[in-house]
């Protein structure tokens, strides 16, 4: 993908030339998975898999939005009402309906990705986050990126209907090349930390087991829910407020299933910190155990995983991977494994093997490097 393809795109569907080309990063989440909305630490990096939109404003105030990913135009009056029942462009309209007020016009845009969708490396945030900048580049609005990612958060909160947290949005405007970002959910503070791995040989495989999942459906609500109404019990405003030494009173206090949920993002945090201590000692058998507790917590006690994915976090330490875990919302979607460059095609094998005899879809897998967070392309 490149900005040439979303110009070709938008002087094809429009007829004149965009004003710029602007663009975010899909993201994966190392460690630390249903903490961002609890209040806790998250520990993602952008990816090298981006999503591009050319962008020009209008003299009206209506947007024009199309992609190609999808069939037709979209087009809707900005400021009349709040977009709704529009699927996938509820993303970018979603931001320009938060961002309204500093809307000084309408505009066209066209948009292409080749982040995958339904794959647990947020997409949907990618999408966000390059129309965020767009927007604010060319209604002047001075925002900086950081309340940036507060708009995507409520855009897909308020507008797609998600409950989600602010990480993915917060990754893939923040993002740096070869870091990842050690995110506060609660004081928004943010530490990059070098990960090194490309200097060991080292990557990170995604293994997308082509099961798609979508945050807005029931799954990823419930377990929210979940951890708010453990948090209650418990006496807290949220599951940050308490660590492991809690935990045999919150077993006491709650039913089980509440319990279970709640123990998972106490004792994810924990491990967020310990991975990103791990690292800066570039001590890799802890981090690739952290990654590995973290993906049992997941299927045991927040109950996420599905069986695909616990294949492949198999098949990844079978081949030889550091760690292993899924990553992102699940209920699908990727595992991601830290892995010598040197066994990927014999990863990639294993997985086209094992996956066919089990009856499931083929994976896609492939490596992704940290990258830099969302920017103007053109």
């Amino acid at each position: 993908m490149s900005s040439q393809e979303a110009i070709n795109g938008f002087k094809e569907l429009f007829g004149y030339e965009p004003s710029g080309v602007w663009s975010a990063p899909g993201r994966a989440n190392l460690i630390g998975e249903h903490t961002d909305y609890n209040n806790g630490f998250v520990f993602p990096f952008g990816i090298d898999r981006r999503t591009y939109v050319a962008l020009s404003t209008r003299k009206d105030m209506n947007v024009r939005i199309s992609s190609s990913f999808a069939d037709g135009v979209v087009e809707f009056e900005l400021g009349k009402r709040k977009p709704k029942n529009l699927d996938w462009a509820l993303y970018p309209l979603g931001i320009a309906w938060v961002m309204r007020q500093h809307a000084c016009c309408g505009f066209d845009a066209y948009i292409i990705s080749d982040v995958p969708v339904g794959a647990g490396l947020s997409s949907s945030a990618a999408i966000e986050c390059a129309v965020a900048v767009a927007l604010n580049d060319v209604w002047e609005a001075g925002i900086e990126p950081q309340k940036l990612a507060l708009i995507g958060q409520e855009a897909e909160n308020d507008v797609v209907g998600a409950p989600t947290g602010i990480m993915d949005q917060t990754a893939s405007l923040l993002a740096k090349k070869d870091s990842a970002v050690l995110l506060d959910c609660k004081s928004l503070e943010t530490e990059l930390v070098p990960l090194g791995l490309d200097s060991q040989g080292l990557v990170v495989a995604v293994i997308d087991t082509k099961v798609a999942h979508r945050h807005s459906d029931g799954g990823y609500r419930v377990r929210r829910e979940a951890c708010e109404i453990g948090a209650k019990k418990m006496g807290v405003e949220s599951l940050r407020e308490l660590s492991e030494e809690d935990l045999p009173a919150a077993q006491e206090k709650l039913d089980d299933v509440t319990f279970r949920r709640c123990k998972h993002v106490i004792t994810e945090n924990r491990r967020v910190i310990a991975a990103v201590d791990a690292l800066k000692r570039r001590d890799l058998a802890t981090l690739g155990e952290l990654l590995l507790q973290s993906h049992a917590s997941m299927r045991d006690d927040f109950e996420i995983s599905v069986t695909e994915l616990d294949v492949a976090v198999e098949l990844a330490m079978e081949v030889g991977a550091v760690g292993a875990r899924m990553t992102g919302g699940g209920f699908g979607g990727s595992a991601i494994a830290i892995i010598d460059e040197s066994k990927m095609e014999l990863l990639t094998e294993h997985c086209k093997a094992v996956f066919a005899k089990k009856g499931f879809a083929e994976t896609n897998v492939f490596a992704v490097a940290p990258s830099d967070g969302a920017r103007r392309e053109a």
